[in-house]
């Protein structure tokens, strides 16, 4: 086991935290960073800081001009780049179009490849439509929105929300049940080019977190015609290209978050290394400095975890299962070490005097998207009784 950071890779991440630091950190005081994101224009700005400094999709496949990181590789940078929540905008390594970038590398045609993963990489925008408001999301099989095969092709009706992006979208990632013909009843994915008609932005949703660019949206399909060569890879293997999405996608938040609780526990630790009470300095009570300790501990350990389930991937493996512990780990660590940054702050904890209060409100959501822990957990405990199930039999 070798856990020495390859010398490259340690560089360019020292080479994005100074980036972040510099160039970054400076826009989170800046007003077109709004409740539903940072604006196009602002994130078009922090793009070509990202590009000068040739950080620019560390993620994407070199031969459209991507970095081309494996998945250890691209956690030491991607982590460093969300110590300001801007830093994957600014990289273009942010949800939803660093998970579109992947899924599109491995299952898209030449010409696919060609008219939606190209411009992509070079700075496009993308979203993908899986969740619905009454079924598909932590149960993907409750999929209702519809795909039939008509003689005009594909037409497509339903409803998704919580859709990330939408607003400024190039083209869209839709998951639908083909009904008629070979395939009917089998999950499918369908490339649309947005906007167009068939594709309605219903509503935006406000919610807690605002670091997305595009907003959260409600999508309504009304008809939307597409053709055979709209469907991404292959007709009924939507949920299996959902997969080969989603274990990466899970580790990437990973990444990034955990750089953003890195953030509020240097706020925190200096905060408690100079605001004196009761005759010492915050860090010198027990009660501040466990918490600190605390939050250190679990990063690391998370941390690991993670690295972890990257090898694995990079190693040929599913990491179903280690990309599920890691996305536990780490989503409750983070709310757990910035929930005590908020309360070491204390009243300044609840001010935008910091960032801690909207990394507080942002980080919320981890442990939903992706699968809330309580379904990773009822995932994982089902794979530890058949386990020892399957040594009892052995054992017999």
């Amino acid at each position: 086991m070798d856990f020495t950071t390859p010398p490259h890779i340690a560089e360019l991440a020292d080479k994005t935290r100074a980036f972040v630091y510099d160039k970054i950190i400076p826009f989170e005081k800046d007003p077109r960073w709004g409740g539903h994101g940072p604006s196009d224009a602002m994130r078009a700005e922090m793009n070509a800081l990202a590009k000068a400094e040739g950080l620019f999709m560390p993620h994407g496949p070199k031969e459209y001009g991507g970095m081309g990181l494996n998945m250890v590789e691209r956690a030491f940078i991607l982590e460093a780049s969300g110590y300001s929540m801007l830093g994957p905008v600014a990289m273009h390594c942010a949800a939803p179009d660093e998970g579109n970038t992947h899924l599109l590398d491995v299952a898209a045609s030449q010409m696919q490849r060609e008219k939606y993963l190209k411009p992509l990489v070079e700075g496009g925008r993308s979203c993908f439509a899986m969740t619905e408001p009454d079924g598909a999301g932590s149960d993907p099989m409750l999929l209702s929105t519809t795909a039939e095969l008509t003689s005009d092709g594909y037409v497509i009706n339903g409803k998704k929300w919580f859709i990330t992006g939408a607003h400024g979208a190039a083209f869209m990632i839709i998951m639908a049940k083909i009904k008629g013909g070979e395939h009917d009843g089998e999950a499918t994915m369908f490339l649309s080019e947005m906007p167009r008609d068939g594709i309605i932005i219903a509503k935006d949703q406000n919610t807690m977190d605002s670091s997305f660019c595009g907003a959260h949206s409600v999508i309504e399909f009304k008809n939307l015609v597409l053709q055979e060569e709209d469907i991404l890879g292959e007709p009924g293997k939507g949920f299996q290209y959902a997969q080969i999405r989603l274990a990466p996608a899970r580790l990437t938040h990973c990444m990034r978050w955990l750089g953003s609780a890195q953030r509020a526990l240097d706020i925190a630790a200096d905060y408690a290394s100079k605001r004196m009470a009761f005759g010492k300095t915050l860090g010198q009570h027990e009660g501040v400095s466990f918490m600190l300790a605390d939050s250190e501990m679990e990063i690391r350990s998370s941390r690991l975890s993670m690295l972890q389930a990257c090898w694995v991937l990079d190693n040929g493996g599913r990491g179903t299962t280690e990309s599920s512990m890691a996305k536990v780990q780490c989503s409750e660590t983070v709310w757990n070490t910035v929930d005590r940054a908020v309360q070491v702050l204390g009243g300044k904890g609840m001010t935008d005097d910091t960032v801690v209060a909207r990394i507080f409100q942002d980080v919320r959501a981890f442990r939903i998207y992706d699968g809330p822990s309580e379904v990773h957990r009822w995932s994982i405990g089902g794979k530890v009784i058949k386990a020892i199930k399957q040594r009892n039999e052995e054992v017999k």
